[in-house]
């Protein structure tokens, strides 16, 4: 794979076509939570401090191809000056005329931001002509969305091929952090893999075994596993029609010499709720009524032990029902052994994933992994190793 950083040439008067993902949470019109806002206003700083000058693309919700007047990126626009501490002018088109008038008018350093690229369906349908309209609001075209790279939308795959194209500072952040951790990792490196159901990780899974030396498993989808092994799981979540699946797992596993660590003891309740008495066992003693929500203490001290050898770490999913105590226990205590592993620099870190993320804020040590990733889809099918649109259109971009 070959792409080519926008930092690398000299971008002063020219004009940029920066795809972001600005789809940040909001209340009332107001951003609620402009951390991914923040993240890509750093990155774009440097380029306007050496005379780039900015035409910001995003998508905001999901309008279906329609204008819907609650998904404007108009609410976003306060934010992004904030973050970029500078004025950013807001335009309610992405496309057309007034697109590109006020494109033209830019002056070295500033920054303007587009209306929503999904009110337009050409934007999701990948549609040339659409991309070229993108195309002649600028001179160099930059993808510094990673998050979005899992699509081939006009804004991150058709484009590309038609003027300049770079990776923005995000993306290589990105794309660097992940090739390390899964294409090139340090061993031992040890994955954490969590979540609700194995039919969601099926590819991750087959993908990691031959990758890494260890495959930490956890939340719901451990509960299949211990389904397909015979023990007894109570009302737990479980897929019970993955048996196959978690079969065909185990074996490339074997064959991988990668070690499939499972806990060893169990939290469950008798129901899901903060006010539910827990009661920790054995894998096989949860009883009839009773619902598997954690690893127990056991497990995470077997965990920590497998993640302490660990020179690279890579985690997706959360172990237990994290946002309810106590059956936040073994990601919290698993989530802290990781940071002290980064802190002490003995491990590199990487993790990603929406309830990823959130648990790891939950437990107060996001900032000390050596990278977090804000991106859901587009991290998740990288772990698969599946090619992602937007990276194979810059590849391209880069070949011709």
């Amino acid at each position: 794979m070959t792409i080519t950083s926008i930092k690398s040439i000299d971008v002063k008067g020219r004009i940029l076509v920066v795809r972001a993902d600005l789809n940040a949470p909001c209340k009332d019109g107001v951003v609620t939570d402009a951390t991914r806002i923040e993240r890509f206003a750093t990155g774009l700083k440097p380029l306007l401090a050496a005379g780039a000058r900015a035409v910001v693309l995003s998508h905001f919700g999901r309008p279906k191809g329609k204008v819907v007047p609650e998904m404007s990126l108009a609410p976003i626009t306060l934010a992004l000056a904030a973050a970029l501490g500078q004025d950013v002018a807001f335009v309610d088109e992405c496309i057309g005329a007034k697109a590109q008038a006020a494109a033209a008018g830019l002056k070295n350093g500033q920054a303007i931001l587009l209306e929503n690229l999904r009110f337009h369906p050409e934007e999701e349908l990948n549609d040339p002509a659409f991309a070229a309209k993108l195309a002649h609001l600028g001179d160099i075209y930059v993808n510094d969305a990673f998050s979005c790279a899992h699509r081939a939308h006009a804004s991150t795959a058709a484009i590309a091929a038609l003027m300049p194209a770079y990776s923005g500072p995000l993306m290589d952040e990105e794309v660097n952090a992940l090739t390390a951790a899964l294409d090139s990792p340090k061993h031992p490196a040890v994955a954490v893999v969590g979540g609700a159901k194995v039919s969601s990780k099926i590819a991750v899974l087959k993908n990691l075994v031959s990758k890494v030396d260890a495959v930490i498993i956890g939340g719901g989808m451990a509960n299949t596993f211990f389904f397909a092994d015979g023990h007894k799981i109570g009302k737990s979540l479980c897929e019970e029609d993955q048996v196959e699946t978690v079969r065909e797992i185990q074996a490339l596993a074997k064959a991988a010499n990668c070690e499939l660590v499972l806990p060893n003891d169990i939290v469950y309740a008798f129901k899901f709720a903060e006010s539910a008495r827990s009661f920790i066992v054995g894998v096989d003693e949860c009883p009839d009524e009773g619902i598997i929500l954690d690893a127990g203490p056991k497990s995470v001290v077997r965990f920590r032990s497998v993640l302490a050898r660990a020179q690279t770490i890579l985690w997706n999913g959360p172990l237990g029902a994290f946002e309810i105590r106590p059956f936040d226990q073994a990601t919290r205590q698993l989530a802290l052994e990781a940071a002290e592993l980064t802190r002490s620099g003995l491990a590199v870190s990487v993790a990603g994933g929406g309830d990823t993320v959130a648990a790891l804020n939950l437990a107060g040590v996001a900032d000390d992994f050596t990278y977090v990733s804000s991106a859901g889809g587009a991290f998740l099918e990288w772990l698969e190793g599946k090619e992602l649109p937007g990276i194979a259109a810059l590849d391209r971009a880069n070949a011709a």
